[in-house]
Parts: structure tokens; sequence; C-alpha cells
């Protein structure tokens, strides 16, 4: 149930309130090609086909569903286009819309075990079969966003699920034993307190429920077998908040239980369409594509399973086939979008161009911008650098600021700039041009919705595990043997219990849990357990205080030194570093561009810098290392990055020369992979001051080894450095800026950082597409690892197989080829030459 909840909240605290570009949409209204196409969508039932670009697709769309004020459904090929459809209507429509995004099923089919968690795409996909169940009793037609997987799956009929919705209001008869019956038949579930939808509860004459289509669950006081009031309230403190007139409640699964635990699924997605709904098709040969091939690894896995006896002969398949789905879309009204390059046949052809790319040089796009302000061009700039573009704007006295809405359509002659993203730029005659970060940079920014809510980080029992060991402030290492309860006084309480040395075992009452930790190791060994009743924990704890205490000595002269040397005091950002991080290709996380804005401010002090930045694999650490780089070169300053190891020192030159391959500045690496010749190139280029950036082992620190100017030296998991490497470093610290990352810092490292001795700057917000890991264990089985190789294959992802002897790894990838011949399949384990 935790991860349940922790699943939803931080989905729907994620829920951002995006720009709004919706009074744009007139701008199209009066022009004769898309006259022509409204008149024939309102006029003449049946198909109709239209040509426009696919980044101006979006704007197309909202402005259809704007005019016609019907009920659409838009259907693409893949789910990520579905998802980057449904983010990019969300700009485009009246922030009043009914927007809505029916995702595809969470769960690999036949799985029945997945059925009845709570997952984001399960409770989307029943908020969006909802509103369209119930679109004729609402003011405002449904705008729904779809992929061809999410509708070949079948689903409970439309009669059906409009059958089992009801309305609740103050003042209704209703008997509360008999309503939990009939939500409990609806797929709700019974649980003490209600936080994730899809649940419900009763305590006296109050009964709890969280339907999937409201943002908040509902708490229904009876008096008798009659409604008295009806309330909202949060899922988290359990309070009641305002107040309802009325409650919808719609079922909370998808499919209809019967016997033997199989699921009833004939109805279709399109059967949730009335007569007068608009179906648009978003590439309608990929959709088809897509829906013949997953039918075919469907029938191949049934099969399989079969064979086994895992599912009956008569098994039906999940899925929908391609002539079912076309029979039904042939009753539809539809409308089907293809670009340029696959026009065959479509007859309107929407005046939409290609923008201008940039390809990240500022300049030239401050240049155009200029003129086209001065021929009197109506542009409006959506892009995630907005700040830095205006005041790049105001220099060449074109005044704007951001915003993230407008009152009035803005005037010919003008520039707009909206602090958002969009997954592309068009012209639309004279009209308007439109220019994102795609024309800009060259990429586009994922973009980053509101902060989730925080998650408490001492909580550490959850990730416990029997026969993990832990460390007790009193008594000393211990392993966790487990939760228990245990009379005392009369009372129950629950308690960890932890075994020392000898089988003793200690119970720690669950309310003082805060005296015990995780133990936290070098290496891998298992560590000794204490012993209870002896002063040995006590001994190993005054020697440890007698060690640091000598070398806190020692590092104190240190960085007292540091703080009365004198450094380089690095200037401002230029126009090349604005640049150099606009072309960042994902969005900065709030930790990140905290720990950026303390580097930076550290660099231009008269002092040395030392700080470490301290965050997860993956969290951007690399990023704050490159832009305090790129700060040092443009002060004509060199910088030494130095690594433990020569594969990490290989990935960190490969990012920093792509990151920087368009500035005037040369980047190389020193390793044992490295040939002599090209060794003593690389060394006259530090002492001649040829060479900006170098990226290398502990070979950085030999005595051949001279810099000419070197200013910033980037020290990436220091705590895996010998003695004598950190020996050299702790000399190099007291003359320059240093920047230590790290994921695991050691004790010593963490305390000086967060006694002050050291500067500290953690980053702990993930990045926004990076999801949450998904476990599932079970057998081996051949037809298992075939379907979500394919599932991984299909959205262009990668898999990684972990095979557990060398020896007989080239079988095991033999065996994989025949298994996925789809796939194309290398081979890498710690014995290869260093040449591959």
């Amino acid at each position: 149930m935790f991860c349940e909840k922790l699943n939803y909240y931080c989905h729907m605290a994620n829920e951002g309130q995006p720009i709004n570009l919706s009074l744009m949409l007139s701008l199209l209204q009066d022009m004769p090609a898309y006259r022509q196409l409204v008149g024939e969508l309102a006029t003449a039932k049946g198909e109709h086909k239209a040509t426009v670009l696919d980044t101006a697709k979006p704007y197309l769309i909202a402005a259809l569903y704007q005019e016609l004020d019907l009920p659409l459904m838009v259907v693409t090929g893949q789910p990520e286009s579905a998802r980057k459809l449904h983010e990019q209507l969300r700009a485009w429509c009246s922030p009043s819309a009914e927007l809505h995004r029916l995702p595809e099923l969470d769960f690999l089919p036949y799985d029945s075990s997945q059925l009845s968690a709570v997952s984001y795409p399960m409770i989307e996909r029943l908020r969006a079969l909802a509103t369209l169940a119930l679109c004729e009793e609402s003011d405002k037609p449904p705008l729904v966003v779809t992929s061809a997987l999410a509708i070949m799956s079948k689903t409970i009929p439309k009669g059906d699920f409009a059958a089992a919705c009801h309305i609740f209001k103050p003042g209704m008869a209703a008997e509360p034993l008999e309503l939990l019956r009939r939500w409990q038949s609806m797929g709700y579930e019974v649980e003490d307190v209600v936080e994730v939808p899809g649940r419900m509860s009763k305590r006296g004459g109050i009964i709890d429920v969280f339907p999937p289509c409201s943002q908040l669950p509902v708490r229904i006081e009876f008096f008798g077998n009659r409604i008295e009031s009806m309330r909202c309230f949060d899922p988290e403190s359990q309070r009641s908040t305002s107040p309802v007139s009325s409650v919808i409640v719609t079922p909370a699964k998808e499919f209809i239980p019967i016997a033997d635990s199989c699921e009833v699924m004939d109805g279709s997605v399109f059967g949730y369409l009335g007569g007068d709904a608009l179906l648009v098709l978003d590439d309608p040969e990929g959709i088809e594509l897509t829906i013949t091939r997953l039918n075919e690894e469907a029938q191949e896995l049934i099969a399989a399973k079969m064979e086994r006896g895992e599912l009956p002969e008569d098994f039906p398949s999940p899925y929908l086939t391609w002539e079912e789905l076309e029979s039904q879309m042939k009753e539809k009204h539809r409308l089907a979008l293809a670009t340029w390059d696959a026009a065959r046949g479509y007859r309107q052809a929407l005046p939409f161009t290609r923008a201008q790319s940039y390809g990240s040089q500022l300049e030239r796009f401050l240049k155009t911008a200029k003129q086209m302000v001065e021929q009197k061009q109506r542009v409006v700039v959506v892009s995630h650098q907005a700040n830095r573009l205006a005041e790049l704007l105001q220099k060449e006295d074109i005044h704007t600021s951001p915003v993230s809405q407008i009152e009035q359509i803005p005037p010919p002659a003008s520039i707009t700039l909206f602090q958002g993203s969009l997954d592309g730029g068009w012209l639309l005659d004279d009209r308007l041009t439109l220019i994102t970060d795609v024309e800009l940079f060259g990429f586009v920014k994922q973009p980053r919705a509101g902060r989730k809510r925080p998650i408490p980080h001492q909580w550490f029992l959850p990730q416990l595990a029997p026969g993990d060991y832990v460390v007790h402030v009193d008594h000393g290492i211990a392993r966790f043997h487990g939760l228990t309860r245990r009379s005392s006084d009369g009372m129950e309480r629950e308690y960890l219990v932890l075994e020392y040395a000898a089988g003793d075992r200690l119970y720690v009452p669950t309310e003082r849990m805060d005296r015990v930790s995780r133990y936290i190791g070098a290496g891998d060994q298992a560590p000794r357990l204490s012993r209870l009743r002896t002063p040995e924990w006590q001994r190993t704890k005054k020697k440890v205080k007698e060690s640091v205490a000598e070398i806190a000595h020692e590092l104190i002269d240190l960085y007292a030194a540091r703080e009365i040397a004198p450094g380089f005091a690095f200037s401002k950002d230029s126009l090349w570093q604005q640049e150099m991080e606009a072309s960042f290709p994902y969005m900065e996380t709030p930790d990140q561009i905290e720990a950026i804005m303390t580097v930076k401010e550290d660099m231009e002090k008269a002092k040395p810098m030392d700080r470490l930045i301290c965050g997860d694999v993956g969290y951007g650490k690399t990023e704050i290392a490159l832009r305090a780089a790129f700060k040092a070169v443009m002060n004509n300053k060199q910088v030494a990055i130095l690594v433990p190891t020569t594969v990490l020192a290989q990935q960190h030159f490969i990012t920093f020369t792509e990151r920087l391959q368009t500035f005037p500045l040369r980047v190389e690496m020193l390793s044992r992979f490295c040939p002599p010749e090209k060794e003593r190139e690389i060394l006259e280029g530090l002492a001649n001051g040829t060479v900006d950036i170098c990226v290398g082992t502990h070979r950085l620190l030999q005595k051949d080894i001279t810099f000419k100017d070197l200013g910033v030296i980037i020290i990436d998991e220091e705590q895996q450095f010998g003695v004598v490497q950190k020996e050299k470093l702790r000399q190099i610290r007291r003359e320059v800026d240093t920047l230590a990352l790290s994921a695991t810092p050691i004790p010593r490292t963490l305390h000086m950082s967060l006694t002050g001795i050291r500067d500290m700057s953690i980053v702990e917000t993930p990045p926004e597409e990076r999801l949450s890991v998904q476990t599932y264990v079970g057998g081996y089985d051949d037809t298992l690892v075939r379907q979500v190789a394919l599932r991984e294959l299909e959205r262009n992802g990668q898999v990684f197989f972990v095979h557990n002897r060398v020896q007989s790894i080239a079988w095991a990838a033999s065996k994989l080829q025949d298994l996925v011949p789809e796939a194309r399949i290398a081979v890498a384990h710690g014995r290869m030459p260093e040449e591959q």
C-alpha cells in the first residue's frame, strides 16, 4: 500500500500548469484551406484527409476542437507520440477544455497479479473512459488523445461502464452496506484508510470513497439510510475540506471479474464515441502496422502459454485485430492526418511551413529577430531559456519579458516570449512565426512540472530486509532479523530484532529506531558483529574519535591555508557561456540550478574554491562540472578532470567533447589507452597551454605533468583514489579551485562538508524523465524474455541481459539471438582485451 500511495502522489504532484496559447488559434480561422476542411467536416460524414506539418498538428487539432465543439479522439501510432501530443495540446487548448489522455495498460497481458495494483496510467485511463461514457451529460465535449496500443486493448463495454456509474447527492436514500457491496463489485477495495483512487472504507455511519474520476476522495456521512452530508478530504491528513453537492462514482477497474480469475474484455474504446464524435487518425499507416505487429506477438504468446497449460485452449486474445478496429472506424466520422512525405491521396494541404533553424547560433537568431520585427512579422518564441533570450533581445533594443499566457493576440512587429516547451516551430503564411528550442538549439527540453511532494529520508525501515547489517549507536554492529510484537507492562509493542555475536539478541522499540542506522562499509566483505555486554564497541568508538581528531588537525591546517591564500577571481558569465548552457538537452532540476549558481559564486571569489557535489548516479553532477570547466576556459585557464578508472575517463571525454564541439577549445584524455606518441603531444599541449581541458586517471598526478595555467581541478569519486594520490591532491588544493563529485562520499569527506570545513551542494532531485523501477521476480521463461525484449525495442530502447558466467556468456548470447532475431546483440565482460 505504501508503494501504491507513493506512485500515485508522485504523479499527481507532477501535474503542472502549462503555458496557454489558445488565443493564437483564431489566426487560422479565416484561411481558405482551413475553412474548406472545417466545411467538409461539418457537413459530410465519413472519411476526410488532410496534409499538415508534424509540428503544426497540435495547433490544427486544438483549432478544430474549439470550432467544431464536438467530442474528439486522436489516435497516434506510438504511446510516446500520444504523450507528447497531449502535452502540446495542453498549451494550445483553453484551460477549461476537457483534455484527457487514454494511456495503454501498464502491465503485461495475462498478468493477473497486476490487475488490482494502483497506478497512475490506470487511473488516467479510467478517467478518460468515464469522460467519454458520460459526455452527453456534460456541457463540454471531451478531447481524448490515445495510441494504437491503447485502443487495441479490449475493455469493458460502454453500456456496462455507464450503467455502473451513479450519482449521489445529500438527502438521497441509500443503504451503506449495500453501497459497499455494489462498489466492491465495481473493483473498489476495502482499506482502513482511503489514500489512493479505487479504495473505500467504513467507520460507523461514515463511508470514505475515492472514485478514479475525482481529484480528491469523498467522505459521505449517513443518518440511518439517508445521506446527510458529503465532503472532500485530504488523503494525506484525512481532514475534511469543502462540501460537495454531488459525486459520481465510476468503476474502479476496467475489467469485470468472473469465475476462475479470468477477465471478460469484449468492448472497444471506439464504442465510447457517440455518433457526432470526430475520430482523428495521426499517421493511419503507422497505426495499422503497430496493431498488426502487436497482434502477431500476442498470438505467439497465447500459443506458448496454451502449450504449457498456463491458459485454456479457448482463452480469448486481449487485443482487437486491425480488421475489427477498421470495421469500427468506418462507422465513425474521421479525419486522417499525414505529413508531406506520406501525402499520397491527401487533398487538403494546410499552409504551414518549417521554421528556420539556428543551431545554437544565438547571434544569428538575434539578427534575424531584429529583421523580422522591422518586416512587421508577428513572432512567438517558446523556450526554456526565455529569460536569457529576453536579456539578449534587450541588447538589440527589443524589449520583451517572458509570459505564461496572453490576454490578446500579439500585434504585428512584435516578439512574444513564453517560458515553456513545444516540440517544434512553424510559419503560418505571414500571420505567425513560431520558434522553439528545436529551432534555436536543435532539441527540446522535456518540461519539468511542479516539485514532487517530499519523501522522508530517515524512514529506512521499508528498505531493510532480514539479514541486512545495521548499527546501533550504543551497542554496535548487528544483523537485522525483522520485526516482532512483544508484550511489556501489559502493552503490546512492535520491536526491531537485532542479532549480535554469540547469538545474542537486542529488541529495539520502533519508537526508538532513530538509534539504529543501516551499516555502510567499504567493499563487499561482511562486517564483524559486535558483542553485547562487553566494552568492545565503546573502545572502537574511542579509537575512531582519536583518529578523527588527528586527521582533523591536519585538514584544518590545510583548509585554513586555503582561506588566506589568494586565488583567481573568475569573471561573470560570457555570451558563449550562456549559449553553451542553453545547449543542455534536458531541463535542469532545481537542485542542479542551485548547485550551478553556488559553484559560479565560489569561482568568482578571490580565494580557492573547494566544493563537494553530492548526488546519485544520473542526477546531473557531470553537467555542473562541465559548466564550471567551460567558465574556467573562458577565463584563459586550464582544467584537469581526474577520475579513478579508464572507463570513466572515456565517458567524460566523450561527454565534454560532444557538448563543447561547437566552441574553439581543445579537450584531450590521458589514460593507459593513450598511445605514446599521442601522450607526448598532449603533455606538450598542457605545458604550452594549447590543451584547455584534460580528462585523465591518476596519470594526471605524475611528476612529468606540467600545466601552463591550471585554474580548476575536478575530481570524480575522490574516495576511490589511493593514499599517495590523495596526498598530491591536497597540495594541489592549496593553489587552484577544486570541485569534487561523488555519489557515495566517504564519511570523512561528508563530515568535513557538514561541519563547514568543505563546502557541499546536494543534488537529490531526480530528472523528470527518470521513471520508477518496476521489478518482477519469477522463473526463467523464454517466451517472457522475448516478450519483454520486444516491448523495450518497440519503444526504441535497449535491453541489458546479465549472465552469471563469462565461460558460457557466448552461449547465452547465441540463445538470445535465436529468441529475439530482430535485435542486434553485443557481448561485454571484464575479461575482454583492452582494444575491445
